[in-house]
């Protein structure tokens, strides 16, 4: 009844009308406000922090600094959340102060003197390696960690995860040709319309309330467990729309920040807010990576070997770096079938703003590194660089890096979005053109795949409460954080009830006292996970409607149906009953009354994930991997080495597509953002690694107008136990998107681009040879 159809998202009428409230929407009279003190430094020691006057300016209530606070950090506990005794990167926070009103705590906040030590600062991993370097943290030893965290103490390596798959050696000595291609790029941001902030309160009774932009609402009761001991029944976090997330809002940060301004003024309601510029460079940033890809294959372009090493940035602090490191090394050689790999993938300290997931997770990074090389394995064998790929790509049957056995569910149809990229594209019409003097058209293409690098007892939780009318409210804790997740848990209930979906209403925000856990808002796992919830749910309402339904029709429940608003006879549908007259329970004539309000409950949890062996990776992961095809066609001006981006072409194995317009926002939407990444966005550092671009006006995403045309196709093979075959979609449009831009730049200008972002500077350095790269 409503799977598979382009359902009105549920919230679209508020969004459009002004009338949706976010976090910062949320104002109350006597609320307090804060304003960060932040280091002007990327890397120094704190001498001393005179707050004083700060104190003694009018409406200021407190100062907050960073002694005897715990470190923080999910997978390895590293990062204070105020800078004490040191600071790592510009930007980090050194002080909160808390007044009566924003414009009050930012004058005040100009009154806190702080004196630093410059220490050097280190401005890559590759730098960070480098024997000599200073230390970032010195006590990487003493940290608490989890199981599956491996820091090697006494360098700047945060986590080491570790592919070993095959023999390499043999590998190699079976091809007939290797290629070795290094990439590289710089942190960037997330950009999402509403920036990060929350708000903290704490009752006289102990309970604390906090409402955040969070991704993670249920990991913020968790934490402020483990960090402060807060017992997590007294933790209440509300989360209302979300505006734009992209990985970005997963960590806790700005909560951990109002849970303390609140206590430092007796527990009254305290607002921490960003600005763009505070929400680009103080807030996790979209992670960086320097990497060397190695192939070997036959001169037919059969892959015999990989040998991958990844160095992403982590920045500061290890916080979420770690998995997206992970995540990258478990997918480590795209959606190939090779037997033989050998990959390193670090997680590196630096004195950079510290990293977090970008939507996904570690894979645009891992495939602009992997694609790149494929293009140059092509051009080495002078093969076509899509028949490279469809002769190579993963097939079920065939094994991942990390050694799980692929089926036809779990992995889907690699070749076939091959295909239908080659045909959308007219890849075998012409690749490279030169229209006139100075203008040339070529084409890129690439691949991509992803699975969840999850926590292996991930799990999620739905309720159902029908309404006297028959209708019924869907409660999940999964966040709206833009992608209709919610309209379509109201597709999937719709159609298992055989419901009018606009009878199925969906409570959007987030109250962790009541709203059944969802882990997080992430890895596009919210309509795989909560899907399966709300079937379960869906079912167990069921099963109490018949029971009603069976005393009074005098019938056996397995004789009965659900659906279009009724419960009905099998094999007689005149003989039923109305959903609105049993939902609350039915009373008989003689006052006598069974049932009570039909509450449907439904879970799901992740089974058969593993950890990942230490010492090569064996393990599983996540539950599927999705698959994806994708080209970019540009225009080059040879003369000025600007460049247009005509068309981006998706295919996308979707299993099945619930909300065709939905998945098409979804599948543009990330096509957007991985060209926007790859042609212009980048953080700009000076030599003491301070970010020089922290705002729009010179922080450049693509604009309105600047757009392709959008070219999006979905290939349809079912994910078994996925809600009605349906795969996760919403991160694999910019999967791909990145490397098919560099792919169709370096087939236009002649040259071989491995750096984003793709400015025209970089390409004119690039053919002059200059090996310092762009700004």
């Amino acid at each position: 009844m409503a799977v598979g159809k382009s359902i009105i998202r549920k919230e679209a009428w508020d969004k459009v009308t002004g009338r949706a409230k976010y976090t910062n929407d949320f104002k109350e009279q006597g609320m307090l406000h804060a304003s960060l003190v932040t280091s002007p430094y990327a890397h120094a020691r704190i001498l001393s922090l005179e707050a004083r006057r700060a104190l003694a300016a009018p409406g200021v209530h407190a100062v907050v600094t960073g002694e005897g606070l715990p470190l923080t950090g999910e997978d390895m506990r590293d990062r204070p959340p105020i800078a004490f005794d040191k600071v790592r990167y510009y930007g980090e926070v050194v002080a909160v102060v808390v007044a009566d009103t924003l414009v009050q705590a930012e004058q005040a906040a100009r009154l806190v003197r702080v004196a630093y030590e410059p220490l050097p600062a280190v401005g890559s991993p590759r730098e960070a390696l480098k024997e000599g370097a200073p230390l970032l943290h010195e006590h990487l030893d003493r940290y608490e960690k989890n199981k599956t965290t491996y820091p090697e103490p006494g360098t700047n390596v945060a986590q080491r995860t570790k592919i070993r798959k095959g023999n390499i050696e043999q590998g190699f000595a079976e091809s007939d040709v290797i290629v070795e291609t290094s990439v590289s790029f710089a942190p960037s941001d997330h950009i999402a319309m509403e920036t990060r902030c929350a708000t903290a309160e704490i009752w006289p009774d102990g309970t604390i309330h906090i409402s955040a932009s969070s991704q993670s609402p249920f990991m913020i009761k968790k934490l402020l467990h483990t960090y402060f001991g807060e017992e997590t029944g007294k933790v209440i976090v509300h989360t209302p729309l979300v505006g734009g997330a992209y990985g970005g809002k997963a960590p806790v940060q700005l909560e951990l920040l109002a849970y303390l301004a609140s206590k430092a003024v007796g527990g009254r309601k305290v607002s921490v807010w960003n600005s763009r510029e505070h929400d680009m460079v103080t807030s996790p940033v979209h992670i960086g990576l320097e990497a060397t890809v190695k192939i070997g294959a036959t001169k037919e372009g059969l892959f015999k070997a990989m040998e991958i090493l990844f160095l992403f940035d982590g920045g500061a602090y290890s916080d979420k770096a770690i998995d997206v490191s992970r995540a990258a090394a478990v997918d480590c050689t795209g959606p190939y079938h090779v037997e033989n790999v050998f990959c390193d993938s670090l997680c590196v300290y630096t004195n950079r703003p510290y990293a977090t997931p970008f939507r996904s997770f570690g894979h645009c990074e891992q495939a602009f590194a992997v694609e790149r090389a494929i293009d140059e394995l092509a051009r080495t064998l002078q093969l076509d660089p899509w028949e490279v790929r469809r002769k190579n790509a993963i097939r079920p049957g065939h094994t991942t890096p990390t050694q799980v056995r692929l089926t036809k569910s779990n992995v889907g149809n690699m070749p076939a979005c091959l295909d239908r990229l080659r045909e959308l594209m007219r890849w075998d019409e012409w690749q490279r053109v030169e229209v006139d003097a100075y203008t040339v058209r070529a084409k890129g293409i690439s691949s991509g795949w992803k699975t969840s690098t999850i926590d292996t007892d991930a799990s999620s939780g739905v309720i159902l409460t029908f309404n006297s009318d028959g209708s019924v409210n869907v409660i999940s804790g999964v966040v709206e954080i833009g992608t209709g997740t919610k309209t379509v848990l109201a597709q999937i209930v719709s159609e298992r009830l055989k419901m009018d979906v606009d009878c199925v209403h969906v409570k959007m925000d987030i109250d962790t006292q009541t709203t059944p856990e969802h882990w997080k808002t992430v890895a596009s796992r919210g309509t795989f996970m909560a899907g399966r919830a709300a079937l379960a749910a869906a079912d167990d309402a069921i099963r109490q409607l018949k029971d009603i339904a069976a005393c009074v029709l005098r019938a056996s429940p397995d004789d009965l149906e659900v659906g279009f608003g009724r419960v009905f006879l099998r094999d007689d549908p005149a003989i039923f009953l109305p959903i609105k007259d049993i939902a609350y329970g039915y009373k008989f004539p003689n006052g006598n009354a069974i049932g009570g309000q039909v509450i449907g409950r439904g879970r799901y949890i992740l089974r058969h994930l593993t950890p990942l062996d230490p010492k090569t990776g064996a393990g599983k992961p996540g539950p599927e991997w999705g698959v994806c095809a994708e080209g970019v066609e540009i225009e080059f001006n040879r003369r000025d080495y600007t460049y247009r981006i005509v068309k981006a072409y998706a295919v996308i194995d979707a299993g099945k597509v619930l909300n065709p317009k939905a998945a098409l926002g979804q599948a543009m939407g990330a096509m957007s953002m991985g060209l926007s990444f790859s042609s212009r966005e980048g953080f700009l550092f000076d030599n003491e690694q301070r970010v020089l671009n922290p705002q729009l006006r010179t922080y450049r995403p693509i604009r309105f107008g600047e757009h392709p045309e959008y070219i999006v196709e979905f290939v349809e093979t079912p994910q078994i136990d996925a809600p009605y075959g349906a795969r996760g979609i919403g991160e694999h449009g910019l999967i791909g998107m990145p490397a098919a831009l560099a792919n169709a730049l370096s087939l236009a200008a002649g040259v071989p681009l491995n750096e984003l972002p793709l400015v025209p500077e970089l390409i004119w350095r690039t053919q002059k040879g200059d090996s310092y790269g762009s700004v």
